[in-house]
């Protein structure tokens, strides 16, 4: 089992930035695919972003590229994403996932999720 915890949101302006973290626990997620995915309230969960299990392919929501950064560090155990010139659409409740290999943007690949951490962008 792994559990995941995300950390790192809160209220921000919009044009501000934010770090989210992801920190597991349980097992090594060393060979996981990690994701980040997003649902904003009356809307269904959305992908964000995906890293391979040794940081050598990455993945974005079309929309996303260039503002946000997804990485990882195997030795800690955790994933993060950078979020940089935040919008108001990038209020969410943003989840952290873990996946076999080539889970990619495909939420029902993931095994394991977390419970969400909040990201409000005022306008």
């Amino acid at each position: 089992q792994v559990q995941l915890l995300e950390s790192g949101g809160g209220l921000v302006q919009a044009g501000g930035s934010l770090r989210l973290s992801c920190a597991a626990s349980g097992r090594t997620i060393s060979m996981f695919t990690m994701g980040w995915f997003r649902q904003a309230p009356g809307k269904e969960r959305e992908f964000v972003a995906a890293v391979s299990w040794n940081s050598a392919r990455s993945y974005y929501a079309d929309s996303l590229k260039g503002r946000f950064t997804i990485s990882r560090d195997n030795a800690k155990n955790t994933v993060y994403l950078q979020m940089n010139s935040l919008k108001p659409e990038d209020t969410a409740l943003y989840y952290c996932a873990a996946g076999p290999y080539g889970s990619g943007s495909y939420g029902h690949s993931y095994n394991y999720w977390g419970q969400g951490t909040q990201v409000t962008v005022s306008s």
